[in-house]
């Protein structure tokens, strides 16, 4: 790709970007939200047209109009932001559109269908069947069908846009050998993510982009986390764990015999502390997801009971656990966190409409106040709070996400992997917030699948087994090993019960 640009309204989204990469060759794609990546691979994958530039495929000039010109040429693409038909099982999702037909009709031959695709699951260690339905599936197993998808096609270039930001260590580690094992048969593979430990270990190469511009290129050995970042950002950007001050009201949420309709012979015990940020970790279907929707009302199936500040939460009432503030940043921004075809301003303040309206009007100078402030805060990367949510980046809807219920000053913000696809220098930012806010008195359930993260950030660390706590691990005892450990059923003397 040779001086490619694209341009949207308000945006320059590319300037004279180029990228190469060899057959059999690893080259991640780093920069920050809104930097470009995902934007130069649907040009790529024939999503977008460019307004600039040219594309070669073996050394021959190719135009790419379209998806199935992107196929044609053997390029397959696993989308940061899934697409799947959650109404259909896995197998028709893995081989929508190619369906192998038999017979003189032609019927689809769902016999060879669901056979292939049960070959591809065993293959990245997916333990579903090709008959389950998408919407039964975690995100993070929507994501694994996602790459048996793309292994289907037998391409010979592989886009993985953010592959790993909802996959725990056991899944992510597969991945990575599943990319040697390409990389070793000739695919090439173009890998963007923000988790820079994954590049390191994966690519030959990496090239990054900074606001829509070629910034620099680092190979082999060149490869460490602190020269990606500073090509990303263009500075040296610090982290350190963020301390924990004191907490208060050691019992401020306490949640006791919840049941959800997933795990309903299991019994979830948990309690906050005000001012605590609670990691929540666990393997995929651990149950860590439905136990925050249940928590926040949405799984209608749910018993037990919650208490906030002493005070009964009805389960199965989002309004009022909402109103009550008990807040929920869920896992699946696009679907369940965002209305894409408003802008920026109507989705920050949709949930506090009432707090900008007298006399059922609503001030529109109030919202672009909380709108702007949020923006700020955040740094979301927009022409202005009048920008569609849909022509945003991924980390920056992701951004506006978080930014609507922290307008709403919430007493328990419960937030399921709250930097899935967030840039390094963002994430520094989110965990800052989330430090303010727990100083502030705010209870914080972080559920995240990136073992730093919850290292990095957690007062204490509550691990999920198999729809219950397998136990809760103090600061000082927090250990990968530990939480492994836990995580996989195995009990341990540090932990509480």
């Amino acid at each position: 790709m040779r001086g490619i640009g694209k341009r949207f309204p308000g945006v320059v989204a590319l300037d004279d970007v180029s990228l190469e990469v060899g057959r059999g060759e690893v080259v991640a794609l780093c920069g920050e939200n809104g930097a470009g990546k995902s934007t130069l691979m649907k040009i790529l994958g024939g999503v977008y047209q460019p307004d600039a530039g040219e594309i070669q495929f073996d050394g021959k000039p190719v135009r790419i109009n379209r998806v199935n010109d992107s196929l044609a040429l053997g390029v397959a693409f696993i989308h940061q932001e899934l697409n799947v038909l959650d109404n259909l099982d896995v197998a028709a999702n893995v081989f929508l559109g190619r369906e192998p037909r038999t017979g003189p009709l032609p019927l689809i031959d769902g016999r060879k269908i669901h056979a292939d695709t049960e070959g591809l699951l065993k293959r990245i260690d997916l333990d579903v069947s090709s008959h389950a339905r998408l919407d039964a599936l975690s995100l993070a197993q929507q994501q694994m069908v996602e790459i048996a998808k793309a292994l289907s096609l037998h391409a010979r270039l592989i886009i993985m846009d953010e592959p790993t930001s909802c996959l725990t260590l056991k899944e992510t580690d597969r991945l990575l050998e599943l990319i040697g094992e390409l990389r070793a048969t000739g695919v090439s593979i173009i890998y963007i993510s923000h988790r820079l430990g994954e590049v390191s270990r994966c690519a030959d190469r990496v090239v990054v982009l900074r606001d829509g511009k070629n910034s620099g290129e680092l190979r082999g050995a060149a490869i460490h986390h602190d020269r990606i970042v500073s090509l990303m950002v263009g500075r040296d950007l610090k982290v350190t764990r963020t301390a924990g001050a004191p907490t208060t009201a050691p019992d401020f949420l306490q949640v006791r015999d919840l049941q959800t309709s997933r795990y309903p012979d299991k019994r979830i015990h948990l309690s906050a502390a005000r001012g605590e940020i609670l990691g929540i970790a666990g393997l995929i279907g651990a149950g860590r997801s439905e136990m925050a929707k249940a928590l926040v009302g949405l799984d209608p199936f749910a018993r037990g009971e919650v208490l906030l500040d002493g005070v009964r939460v009805p389960v199965g009432e989002p309004r009022t656990a909402i109103d009550r503030g008990l807040c929920l940043v869920p896992e699946d921004r696009r679907g369940e966190g965002l209305v894409t075809a408003m802008t920026v301003r109507e989705n920050i303040t949709l949930p506090s409409l009432r707090s900008f309206a007298s006399l059922f009007l609503i001030s529109r100078a109030q919202e672009r106040t909380a709108t702007d402030a949020q923006i700020t805060a955040l740094r979301i990367k927009t022409p202005s709070g009048e920008a569609l949510a849909l022509n945003l980046s991924g980390g920056n809807q992701q951004k506006i996400v978080l930014g609507k219920w922290l307008a709403r000053n919430p007493r328990v913000l419960i937030l399921d992997e709250p930097t899935r696809g967030i840039d390094v220098g963002a994430k520094g930012e989110i965990y800052r917030l989330m430090r303010e806010l727990a100083e502030r008195g705010t209870a914080i359930l972080m559920i995240s699948s990136d073992m730093e993260e919850v290292l990095h950030v957690s007062d204490r660390v509550a691990v999920m087994h198999e729809g219950a706590i397998a136990g809760v691990l103090p600061r000082s005892e927090c250990t990968e090993q530990a939480i492994m450990q836990l995580a996989v059923g195995r009990k341990i003397a540090a932990a509480q019960p």
